[in-house]
């Protein structure tokens, strides 16, 4: 199904308490049907769910759909770069979870099956939400994130970006240690028992120090990233279905720590104290000291990934496997969305294949997509209703 894309028509807000589209999920189904012959035909699967959704107002996918459907998503992920994977995606089933406990025990395997040995994409697909009743859903943007403390002089202590967030899960009694790179603890509610805070066990945070291959003095900084890229507040829709908690991940790019979470003014802002480290002249921008700064905080990110032996990117190899993935999509007679903004990397865009060219920008469906109220609790701000 395709829709008006993102920018010229804003996709309209989930409600909810709507009825499935049995337009949409027939559309899904044809399908998905059709890309997995092995699944038989389709049209006795399409009484069944047009009875469901006359009966019920929704249906229920069966694995394989659901599998093939979460896929699809990744496929459709306009601003994710690293979509040639889409087929090895790891599909978890959790849709039988209901409580805290149960959904909390999942994500810490979600996180072991991901971050072990080399990493791997993973989806944990939990319940589906049902027309208008509530439903579970994490408040974490990521499973995994580092804490950001206000300190003196308007200083800040580990991520901006979370500061909101932290004061929030301080207020249900969690206390970090005030450090730069304090992992956050899970914040999971469910429709019968609220909002419960969870600790991540150490075992299933993967972490590298960062060194760089040439400055000593860089490991002296005290720098670390975690390893597993997990989004846990993206609504998954498949064929009309909503499943408001379904936590994913892929594995890092190297800029999307070195260029973004570190280098960015309103995150870790570290470009500053690596150019003074390095002697380099910060009197005037002309110097181009921010570049050098950030070319070597790069290295250092990729070196040290590789040197711990965890799977890792660089913009260069993924902007190339990207310009793949779209010859094998138009080989199977596919648009490929994509919005420009995301594709090219955050450092030497211009010199990446993905730069020297126009993308479609629409809503192709299945999708994942970020609501108000998720992007909202994600700042630590609650619901005004429940």
């Amino acid at each position: 199904m395709i829709v008006p894309g993102y920018r010229d028509c804003p996709v309209e807000p989930w409600d909810p308490g709507t009825p499935v589209d049995p337009g949409e999920a027939e559309d899904f189904l044809r399908r998905c049907y059709t890309e997995n012959p092995r699944l038989g035909p389709v049209e006795p699967r399409l009484a069944i769910i047009r009875a469901q959704i006359a009966a019920t107002g929704t249906y229920v996918h069966t694995t394989d759909e659901l599998t093939h459907g979460a896929k699809m998503a990744w496929r459709n992920a306009s601003r994710c770069i690293g979509r040639l994977y889409w087929r090895s995606l790891m599909v978890l089933d959790r849709r039988r979870a209901r409580t805290a406990d149960e959904i909390y025990s999942l994500l810490v395997q979600h996180l072991q099956a991901a971050g072990s040995a080399q990493i791997r994409p993973v989806i944990s697909v939990f319940a589906a939400a049902q027309p208008g009743r509530p439903h579970a859903r994490v408040w974490n943007e990521q499973l995994i994130r580092y804490a950001g403390y206000r300190a003196e002089n308007d200083q800040t202590v580990g991520d901006p970006r979370q500061i909101g967030f932290t004061e929030a899960v301080q207020g249900f009694g969690w206390q970090g240690k005030g450090e730069a790179f304090d992992v956050l603890p899970l914040v999971i509610e469910t429709p019968a028992e609220g909002v419960r805070v969870y600790e991540l066990p150490e075992r299933v945070i993967r972490e590298v120090p960062l060194s760089h291959p040439e400055f000593g003095w860089f490991a002296e900084l005290g720098l670390r990233w975690h390893a597993v890229p997990a989004i846990a507040n993206m609504r998954l829709t498949i064929g009309g279905v909503n499943y408001p908690l379904a936590p994913f991940n892929g594995w890092y790019m190297g800029s999307e720590i070195g260029s973004r979470n570190l280098a960015d003014a309103d995150r870790y802002d570290l470009l500053p104290l690596v150019a003074d480290r390095m002697g380099l002249d910060t009197s005037r921008e002309s110097t181009l000291w921010r570049d050098r700064a950030l070319v070597e905080l790069n290295r250092a990110v990729l070196h040290s990934f590789e040197r711990a032996g965890v799977k890792m990117s660089d913009h260069h190899t993924e902007s190339r496997r990207f310009v793949t993935h779209l010859a094998n999509e138009e080989k199977a007679g596919r648009r490929v969305p994509a919005d420009w903004s995301w594709i090219v990397p955050p450092i030497s865009g211009g010199i990446t294949p993905v730069f020297h060219r126009y993308y479609d920008e629409f809503d192709e469906r299945p999708a994942f997509y970020l609501d108000d109220e998720a992007a909202e609790l994600a700042k630590g701000c609650p619901r005004r209703t429940r």
